[in-house]
């Protein structure tokens, strides 16, 4: 906590700005010692500073340093911000001066973990920092923005406020029996309290469940016999030539992936190789992959010509399909001839690539599918990881046997172990009980530089 780091926080290469990022207890001093300019050590905090950027007599940048003094910065420590102009070596040359006068190079994410250890920000706004350098979609920068607000950590805290109150009164009654309600007082109380959280948990476990969407997008397989238009499709949804289009079936030997953002969420499209027996190994090894895409897709889409309509060569197909989330698409409906296929349990959607509105219809199911627009409508508190989720849920676990407990009339001291096996876990999640080792993986994930 006491060493002077430094890093570059901008993206290395040639663009008009980068900035190099430095805080600890000695940081001004150090950065003095490479600026030509004003005295840095005498400046108010909060100033942007001109000078150069020196090594000895040679000048390396011209340069604007930002000086922000303890504690009122993210760190809570002495940081300095030097902005240079942007390109690779003279970026580097300002980082390596740093480096030789005292600092030395930042951890992924340690920046962020300081601020963290320091207590300026919770672990749950640490996680939403990286959430928001990371986010894809406006609807994944909302959710972001919101955590980073400290709105999800409130929400966290509160539950932990009643928990801990209610701890404290149990305490109370061991300690002063006689002094206290009549039990029926305080089983009364215990369960108003503890069904109001059971319910505000579950809401939260929920939220979060489908709020994976909004961070992570949606993942969605193409499939089908070759030259149905699987790659016609990718690229009509995608506005640009990512995949080979040809008459030769059997032209998409490997997975081609591209993205979109439908209506703020974030479609991970997966254009897999034409699912059929073949004695070409290229071209096997291609549908192997299509097979392990279908399992891992939140979305299955069976791209069907409608001129052979629905047959073995599909039904062989849809055995390897095991997903709820699967839509038979009837694609090139602008053809002359069209064939309606009526399937068991799938849904069935016409549309075509030709039409500028010609996969409207398949948008639109996707979007009524996943409930976007639902989705879109919640607020932004939810939790954004299997880690954060899990300790939701055992926290629920332990406030269900806390409410059987009391409503058998079990020992107070057992319904305080639950209680305070509860707060534990939502405490874990905003960071004031985690081990070190979860704390330094948490880390790793960041960038350097934030």
């Amino acid at each position: 906590m006491n060493e002077n780091i430094c890093a570059i926080s901008t993206s290395l290469g040639v663009g008009a700005i980068s900035i190099v990022r430095c805080t600890g207890p000695d940081v001004i001093n150090i950065v003095s010692k490479i600026f030509s300019g004003k005295d840095l050590t005498k400046v108010d905090s909060h100033t942007i500073n001109y000078g150069y950027i020196v090594d000895h007599d040679n000048k390396i940048d011209e340069v604007l340093v930002n000086i922000m003094k303890a504690p009122k910065t993210f760190t809570r420590e002495d940081m300095v911000e030097i902005n240079c102009h942007g390109g690779i070596a003279t970026t580097n040359k300002v980082l390596e001066l740093l480096l030789i006068n005292g600092c030395r190079l930042a951890e992924p994410g340690e920046f962020t973990k300081k601020a963290y250890l320091n207590g300026r920000i919770d672990l749950l706004e640490a996680e939403a920092i990286n959430d928001l350098t990371a986010s894809e979609s406006e609807e994944a920068r909302k959710y972001a923005i919101n955590r980073v607000e400290g709105n999800l950590s409130k929400l966290i805290n509160k539950e932990r406020d009643i928990l801990l109150s209610l701890q404290a009164d149990l305490e109370v009654r061991f300690d002063y029996p006689d002094e206290v309600d009549e039990p029926e007082v305080t089983n009364k109380m215990l369960l108003d309290n503890l069904n109001i959280i059971k319910d505000d948990l579950k809401e939260l476990v929920k939220s979060s469940e489908e709020g994976q969407i909004i961070k992570n997008g949606i993942s969605i397989a193409l499939v089908g016999k070759p030259n149905v238009g699987k790659s016609s499709i990718l690229n009509h949804l995608l506005d640009e030539d990512k995949a080979i289009v040809t008459e030769i079936a059997g032209t998409t030997r490997d997975i081609v992936e591209g993205s979109l953002n439908l209506d703020g969420i974030k479609i991970n499209l997966i254009d897999t190789a034409g699912i059929r027996e073949t004695d070409d190994v290229v071209e096997k090894i291609g549908v192997d992959k299509s097979k392990q895409a279908i399992k891992n897709a939140d979305l299955v889409i069976h791209v069907i010509e409608p001129l052979e309509g629905y047959n073995d060569e599909d039904k062989e197909i849809s055995t390897n399909i095991n997903n709820d989330n699967y839509i038979i698409f009837i694609n090139k409906d602008d053809l002359d001839k069209k064939v309606d296929i009526n399937i068991d349990n799938k849904k069935v959607i016409y549309g075509n690539t030709k039409d500028p509105d010609g996969l409207k219809n398949l948008k639109n199911e996707i979007i009524k599918m996943f409930k976007i627009d639902e989705i879109k409508g919640k607020n932004y508190n939810f939790l954004s990881n299997a880690r954060d989720i899990a300790l939701v849920k055992k926290s629920l676990i332990s406030i269900e046997q806390a409410i059987e407990s009391v409503t058998n009339e079990v020992p107070f001291e057992m319904i305080a172990q639950d209680i305070q096996e509860a707060y534990a876990n939502l405490s874990e999640i905003v960071g004031d009980t985690s081990d070190e080792a979860v704390i330094d993986e948490m880390f790793k994930k960041f960038c350097v530089g934030k």
